[in-house]
């Protein structure tokens, strides 16, 4: 295998071009880096990490700090993260702060402050003001994705217009008593996204000339197994039983059909369903949903560190990037019978 110094000599260029070429930092042309690269590959030349990071000043990694890794939210956010990195050359290490206080303070007071990251992605969780300084204290860029970070560029989206989109849907159809599946205390937390939610399914309602407030509501976890356990108790009442329910994400909306269809319910025959967030199971269930692409908002985190990283840029525009969503319509809304 030869060295960089046979890869700049069969290239016609300098060992140093040879770096640039090859980590992706610094200018050099297309034609160039083309010619590098073929050259390396076919001496079966691949650049130390370790040299390359002290003489750029860069990891080639990027640090994300997530909330759980076992819900399919943020494991698409990451999985769309990761492959953006890696068309990057970028490594990703994850930061999972499922385990409670002490591991979120660990990564916020040890582990990104080592400094082995070039930029960090926050997703979904809403920073205290110290976690953010401690951030932004790194110099290195951040992009929150899921809610507003004071000093930091976020992606996120529209929860409020989202559920009214949802809510409107079963109102087009003709359904007027319409029940809310939604977020409990506990989840209630980072970003206030199910009482958001909430104020979306209310909106659409009252606009309608209907009283959300008379109609049924049950908190879940935003589970499958939470939202089954919801829409048992909302749905097994038949004198107060909704033609039609919101289920505020798409794992509740799917508990939702498994639980009618245990009471001896038809989906949509005697109960619409709909959901929020573009799962992967809602096609197999035939949900009608509003999907909100997560392996895009991973990649669109990465776009915006990519371009930060290119210019060398230190000071951190806080700026808010609404992120699109789309009304799917299948099998399990229609209107109501009777």
């Amino acid at each position: 295998m030869g060295g960089i110094d046979e890869v700049a000599r069969l290239a016609g260029v300098s060992t140093a071009t040879v770096s640039r070429a090859l980590s992706g930092n610094g200018a050099v042309s297309p034609a160039t880096r083309m010619r590098v690269v073929d050259v390396a590959h076919s001496l079966g030349y691949v650049v130390s990490s370790n040299a390359s990071s002290l003489a750029s000043g860069r990891t080639k990694n990027v640090g994300a700090v997530v909330p759980f890794l076992n819900r399919w939210f943020f494991s698409s956010v990451i999985e769309g993260a990761e492959r953006a990195l890696l068309r990057a050359g970028y490594d990703l290490t994850l930061y999972n702060l499922a385990g409670g206080g002490d591991e979120r303070r660990s990564v916020f007071e040890h582990f990104l402050l080592r400094k082995r990251v070039d930029a960090v992605i926050a997703i979904s969780l809403e920073l205290t003001e110290d976690e953010v300084s401690r951030l932004l204290a790194l110099g290195k860029p951040v992009v929150g994705v899921g809610g507003p970070l004071a000093g930091v560029p976020t992606l996120m989206i529209d929860d409020v217009r989202v559920a009214r989109l949802a809510t409107e849907h079963l109102l087009a159809l003709g359904h007027t008593r319409i029940g809310h599946i939604g977020g409990n205390e506990a989840s209630d937390l980072d970003f206030h996204m199910p009482a958001s939610r909430r104020t979306g399914y209310d909106e659409a309602m009252r606009a309608a000339g209907l009283a959300p407030e008379s109609m049924p509501f049950h908190a879940g976890d935003f589970t499958i197994q939470g939202g089954y356990r919801a829409a048992a108790q909302l749905l097994g009442e038949q004198s107060s039983r909704p033609t039609a329910v919101f289920a505020a994400s798409d794992e509740m909306a799917i508990g939702t059909i498994l639980a009618a269809r245990d009471l001896g319910l038809s989906v949509p025959h005697d109960v619409s369903v709909i959901g929020i967030d573009g799962h992967e199971l809602a096609e197999f269930f035939g949900l009608t949903t509003v999907e909100q692409f997560p392996e895009q908002q991973g990649e669109r985190a990465v776009e915006l560190l990519m371009q930060r990283l290119a210019t060398d840029a230190v000071e951190q525009p806080s700026t808010s990037e609404s992120l699109p969503f789309s009304l799917a319509v299948r099998a399990s809304t229609a209107p109501p019978v009777g």
